[in-house]
């Protein structure tokens, strides 16, 4: 669900820009002040890196010519909390966008907001932890990923085509726009809960106080166990499922092919030329590949590397200044 500058006007795209950026201060500054851990910052790091690679796995949806991938906004609030999560979410996105040329370098404002912002500060909080209240947390685990991670999906996508419309997109009528992109996304998300009903279900019996949706404390593996675990998928994922990913494309682009008959819409103007420009110029590996071709097993590895890079600069950077402070 990577939106590509072309579907944005710049009013839209500088705006959400300054939305993200404040509702990631947000969750860096309190996570600085009340929600960071020395034992959280390895394990939001790795998880990260595991979301990078899992991201480039698109799976088909079966009779649609689509696919799908997961967000991973919900599986990492669930594991670290909603603010690490945001953050992490963030460097995924960040790196996917100058590195790769996955999503426009205008449209990260609105990228982060519906694929991190929504689920990690939104759905997580007001929906996620509730349905986790009271009984059995392994029980419960299964349900309440299913059931956030479609509600967040959908979310997503209907922020997507309120952003096109409210930009002018004259191409993507919203009644049009939004009666492909709900349905697709409904489908996308339902296996996206699964895989984070699963994950967070291994998590659970692995070392369950590392999840941030459970209250209990001690008893199971130990952390580097998890980390070691989190490491083996992440390398896993993209450093060999991800070259058996589906060639079709992903529900957002399904969407607005299925609307206009174009695969990719046009944009016009100095400041998309500029933001071209300057993603082309920092695109190591455009569309995960090396610019002969080939190569998607390694952009999931130095993807993953990079990804663990900076979200572990980032939660260092934020836990020594708590430490300072105190």
């Amino acid at each position: 669900m990577h939106m590509a500058d072309a579907l944005l006007s710049p009013a839209v795209a500088v705006t959400m820009c300054a939305v993200s950026g404040a509702a990631v201060a947000y969750s860096a500054a309190k996570m600085k002040r009340d929600e960071l851990s020395e034992n959280k910052l390895p394990l939001t790091a790795v998880a990260g890196a595991f979301v990078f690679a899992a991201q480039m796995i698109n799976f088909t949806i079966p009779a649609t010519g689509s696919s799908g991938h997961i967000g991973g906004g919900m599986l990492l609030a669930a594991l670290v909390g909603g603010d690490a999560a945001l953050v992490a979410i963030t460097a995924v996105l960040l790196i996917q966008a100058f590195f790769f040329a996955d999503g426009g370098l205008l449209a990260l404002g609105c990228n982060i907001f519906n694929m991190g912002v929504i689920p990690c500060l939104v759905v997580y909080p007001l929906l996620f932890k509730p349905l986790m209240r009271g009984g059995s947390v392994q029980k419960k685990l299964l349900p309440a990923a299913v059931i956030s991670s479609v509600i967040a999906l959908l979310a997503g996508a209907f922020s997507v085509v309120l952003e096109t419309t409210v930009s002018g997109i004259a191409e993507l009528p919203f009644s049009t726009f939004v009666m492909l992109m709900l349905p697709i996304h409904l489908a996308i998300g339902i296996v996206e809960g699964l895989v984070t009903g699963a994950v967070l279900s291994f998590v659970w019996k692995t070392r369950p106080e590392s999840l941030d949706c459970a209250d209990v404390m001690g008893g199971g593996s130990s952390m580097k166990t998890l980390i070691a675990a989190f490491t083996v998928l992440a390398l896993f994922c993209g450093g060999i499922l991800s070259s058996f990913a589906s060639a079709y494309p992903d529900g957002l682009e399904w969407s607005v092919f299925k609307a206009t008959g174009k695969e990719e819409l046009e944009a016009s103007g100095e400041i998309f030329d500029k933001s071209a420009a300057l993603q082309e110029r920092s695109s190591l590996m455009p569309d995960y590949e090396f610019k002969d071709g080939g190569g998607t097993a390694a952009a999931g590895v130095i993807g993953s590397a990079a990804t663990f890079a900076v979200t572990a600069a980032a939660c260092a950077l934020l836990y020594r200044r708590r430490k300072n402070a105190n």
